[in-house]
């Protein structure tokens, strides 16, 4: 039985042979549509989602698997006080595998510890999420063809931002990756990830308060939100959440095939008239989402 808490838990070859399994879903997904059938997946989401949570349910669902589970704390007997240890103990006996999100950081590695099924972080606060890490290199091969010798701009909230920290520590695996890490000096790249991930890999990066100045030098713009759920006190969040705004204006600036990924959800950091702009691959790549996490299915309840 194995737990997916880091992207970084898979190794280079396991991360190929995962999104290789993926591409194969998307080629053929009806290949693939029994594969679960008689599983069952359980979501523990103790904050909210959209797209992580109902695209897990649809890879399990598109497996032919079934779902079962809460979409936020207070639905849970969290709300009555139970640790996480004791939950993860009842659905080990509930479901064949489970996916967590929790606003505390090291949470899911807790339910981990006390869990008879394979679990994988969907969430942990500011600290990791690896399968939307894992969507975002799906989305990268299947549309750059590589992930080698890439210059990628992080804009926007790099302090709390985990999708940002997660693809930083999977990408400084590959050569030639550099970083230009964009963001106001409040909502900097934390320290410890820049010692000991870039400058701990050699990695060569540069950080900067205009988009504008850099934006034609990259091959990928990860666009990210400033997170109002992060921050103490509302008056910081709204000094800093339109730090960043990515416009046709701006996307007039950046190369023909440079390709604009989000996580999402997108507040107003990217206008919606870019989203007819053909390098703007946020919805598709929350498409990717949903095989990336049937492959991840796949692998950990050891069916293919």
């Amino acid at each position: 039985m194995r737990h997916i808490m880091n992207a970084l838990d898979l190794s280079k070859d396991e991360l190929d042979d995962l999104i290789s399994l993926a591409e194969q879903i998307m080629e053929n997904p009806q290949k693939y549509a029994e594969c679960c059938k008689g599983k069952k997946l359980a979501t523990c989401f103790y904050e909210p989602s959209t797209r992580t949570r109902l695209s897990f349910e649809a890879a399990m669902i598109n497996l032919g698997g079934s779902v079962l589970g809460f979409s936020s704390a207070d639905s849970s007997s969290a709300a009555k006080g139970e640790s996480v240890a004791d939950t993860i103990r009842i659905i080990s006996s509930y479901a064949d595998i489970c996916a967590m999100r929790h606003p505390k950081e090291g949470a899911p590695l807790v339910a981990s510890m006390y869990s008879s099924i394979p679990v994988i972080n969907a969430g942990d606060g500011g600290h990791n999420h690896p399968t939307q890490t894992l969507t975002d290199l799906l989305t990268i091969k299947n549309l750059k063809g590589r992930f080698d010798h890439l210059r990628i701009g992080m804009c926007g909230d790099l302090k709390f931002g985990r999708t940002v920290h997660s693809l930083i520590d999977a990408m400084v695996r590959y050569p030639g990756v550099e970083f230009v890490l964009i963001s106001p000096p409040e909502l900097k790249v934390p320290d410890y990830l820049k010692k000991e991930t870039l400058d701990g890999n050699r990695i060569p990066y540069e950080e900067v308060s205009d988009l504008d100045a850099v934006i034609g030098s990259l091959d990928i713009l990860y666009m990210t939100r400033v997170q109002r759920e992060r921050f103490f006190n509302e008056e910081d969040y709204i000094r800093l959440k339109d730090s960043f705004i990515l416009d046709t204006k701006k996307m007039k600036l950046a190369r023909e095939d440079m390709l604009v990924l989000h996580p999402l959800p997108r507040v107003n950091e990217i206008s919606t008239e870019v989203d007819n702009d053909p390098r703007a691959v946020y919805f598709k790549q929350a498409e990717f989402g949903v095989y990336i996490r049937m492959a991840l299915i796949l692998t950990l309840l050891e069916l293919v």
